[in-house]
């Protein structure tokens, strides 16, 4: 079973530090997975970390979360090439889609040099969710703030733009994401859009969101646009 209506949850999150094994699934990983609405059978979540560059080792922790939380677990990799043939098909399969962080303007680089980016547009209109954290979650909006290009925060305007506002991540945890979105919407670069603090998600059915979400309490979402911001009280998981 794939979700109701195209889904996308962008957040701040991901995998959480395990008590015995490295890594387990966070509860917005986990709210992923139930907007999918899978029944009588393990869900499958296909893991994409090119924003990362594709470090085994990180598979390697997702593999083990997936495990201990009774999920089908997959990868799709490209580098240093790419691990499958068919690429509707391996994410027409899939229930959920989690992207993770690093590079978000590498990531789109790489992505639409392999057509992905008009594949997940296919399976988004077909009910896969598609999820992830910060550059995992900066990628499915029209731009947003990124350090892809050195240590200070700065915009780009050249997202996937399946949603049509633009998204700002680590509000709480870099001082310089606050004053490069605000720059970037005021001067018309980037669209109105929301920032995330950390260890929060905002979920989209269609391109409208519809609920706002933390694992972290006391975090905030801020709804930005010219010249004003205004905070969002999320939604405890």
């Amino acid at each position: 079973m794939t979700a109701s209506s195209p889904t996308i949850l962008a957040t701040c999150g991901g995998l959480n530090p395990g008590t015995w094994t490295d890594a387990v699934y966070g509860p917005l990983l986990d709210h992923a997975i139930e907007l999918a609405g899978v029944t009588g059978r393990a869900p499958r979540v296909a893991h994409v970390n090119t924003a990362g560059g594709d470090q085994r080792f990180v598979e390697g922790q997702e593999l083990e979360a997936a495990r201990l939380r009774g999920v089908e677990a997959s990868h799709l990799r490209f580098f240093p090439r790419r691990n499958v043939d068919d690429l509707d098909e391996y994410v027409q399969a899939q229930d959920v889609i989690w992207v993770s962080g690093g590079s978000v303007v590498n990531l789109l680089a790489v992505w639409r040099a392999h057509g992905l980016d008009q594949v997940l547009r296919r399976a988004w209109r077909a009910g896969v969710v598609l999820a992830g954290g910060s550059a995992g979650a900066i990628c499915w909006h029209s731009g947003g703030v990124t350090t892809s290009f050195g240590p200070t925060a700065t915009a780009t305007a050249d997202g996937l733009g399946l949603l049509p506002n633009s998204l700002a991540v680590h509000y709480d945890s870099d001082a310089s994401r606050r004053p490069a979105y605000d720059r970037a919407i005021s001067s018309g670069l980037l669209a109105p859009g929301f920032a995330l603090d950390e260890g929060t998600g905002i979920v989209y059915s269609g391109t409208e969101p519809t609920d706002y979400v933390t694992e972290s309490p006391g975090r905030r979402i801020y709804a930005v646009a010219p010249g004003t911001e205004t905070a969002i009280e999320p939604r405890e998981l």
